[in-house]
């Protein structure tokens, strides 16, 4: 079973960056399709970014120009680059296979909370 690390999150001011991490193992991770999802309290689990097994990226509205999706195929990480925080970003964030969740069949992390002041 797939095992997800995510990291990286914290309490920074609005404007602020932060950068998660997710370490994956257990799965062929290079030929996953990857992202990034997140859910604030009371709201729906939401995709916030994705990135294929070539590279191409996908974005939100809410965060395109602002964050950026990367990943490292040699150290089976996935990373978010986050710029520009605003207070409606906070959330637990999470990755996952885009598979996974779209099939219904995603073991969820413990995810990282980000937390961005106004």
């Amino acid at each position: 079973q797939v095992q997800l690390v995510e990291s990286g999150g914290g309490l920074v001011q609005a404007g602020g960056s932060l950068r998660l991490s997710c370490a994956v193992s257990r799965i062929t991770f290079s030929n996953r399709n990857m992202g990034w999802y997140r859910q604030a309290p009371g709201k729906e689990r939401e995709m916030v970014a994705q990135i294929s097994t070539t590279g191409t990226t996908t974005y939100a509205d809410s965060v395109r120009g602002r964050f950026t999706i990367s990943r490292d195929n040699a150290k089976n990480i996935v990373y978010l680059q986050m710029n520009g925080l605003k207070p409606e970003d906070t959330a637990v964030y999470y990755c996952n296979s885009v598979l996974a969740v779209a099939i219904g069949q995603a073991t969820w992390g413990q995810g990282t909370q980000v937390t961005v002041s106004s």
